[in-house]
């Protein structure tokens, strides 16, 4: 003989599954920032090459830019490639941080916390700025692009 769910019983599990997905997906859909030093602060100036755009956090990638001025290279002969992550696209945007602000040859500066591991990869620190150079014109050697006569401060109100 088969039972019948009352219908307070059916309406109960329904709302335990209700209450358990949304526990489980914000949990799942959001990675830790424990694999970034954030006891580290690196002040990295950059060639942008690409700006990913992505839901819950927008990356700037781009090549590094030396004390000495000069773009770095690797072992092998390569530029030497970066990438920054940040909030969302659209929080991203609301601070004027897009494709549009960052195409490819943009140079600016930012402050961020390396991964642990020792990658070429970051988390923008907080709410820090990125300082954006004027198009074409790289800071002197040694300094940043908040230093840049014409340059703007997206992000934030200081660097």
């Amino acid at each position: 003989m088969k039972k019948r769910l009352t219908k307070s019983r059916m309406i109960a599990g329904l709302l335990a599954i209700a209450f358990l997905g949304l526990y489980v997906i914000p949990a799942s859909s959001h990675h830790s920032f424990a694999m970034y030093d954030q006891t580290k602060v690196l002040v990295l100036t950059g060639v942008a090459h690409q700006f990913v755009a992505q839901a819950n956090h927008a990356e700037l990638h781009f090549y590094l830019i030396a004390p000495d001025g000069k773009l770095t290279r690797d072992k092998d002969g390569k530029l030497e490639d970066w990438g920054v992550e940040m909030a969302g696209a659209a929080a991203m945007a609301q601070q004027g941080i897009t494709a549009a602000t960052f195409p490819a040859g943009t140079i600016f500066s930012v402050k961020m916390n390396p991964l642990r591991e020792g990658g070429n990869f970051g988390s923008r620190v907080g709410a820090s700025a990125i300082a954006k150079c004027p198009w074409k014109t790289p800071p002197e050697p040694g300094k940043t692009c908040d230093t840049v006569k014409g340059s703007e401060i997206l992000g934030g109100t200081t660097f």
